[in-house]
């Protein structure tokens, strides 16, 4: 189970991290800091990829919890991160040539 956290590779995190929102700290009862946003994407990528329930992701010192996966995971829907993501990811690939058109698959789900 301990192997089920995902390194988030360099590249990946250097275009997801512009895209993700900045919470404001509150200045008189700020509360417990929060895990760091690489942490909780680390927590993420396994849910997604797998399709293990939030909760099952295992708990290790020093990482979020599955709560705390979700809700982070919930803040960056609700900011449009992910579709911001993908366009970025395909404007990439097609700059260089990367992407045929013609030969994409259309998923019903997306339409």
């Amino acid at each position: 189970m301990a192997g089920m956290w995902v390194a988030v590779p360099e590249v990946l995190w250097r275009e997801l991290e512009p895209l993700l929102p900045v919470p404001e700290r509150r200045f008189r009862y700020p509360g417990r800091k929060r895990h760091s946003e690489r942490a909780c994407l680390e927590g993420v990528l396994p849910v997604l990829r797998w399709g293990i329930p939030w909760r099952e992701l295992p708990q290790q010192p020093g990482r979020p919890s599955g709560k705390t996966c979700w809700r982070r995971f919930d803040e960056w829907q609700r900011a449009g991160v992910w579709p911001q993501l993908v366009e970025r990811l395909q404007q990439r690939l097609r700059d260089g040539n990367r992407i045929n058109w013609r030969v994409a698959i259309i998923d019903a789900t997306i339409v």
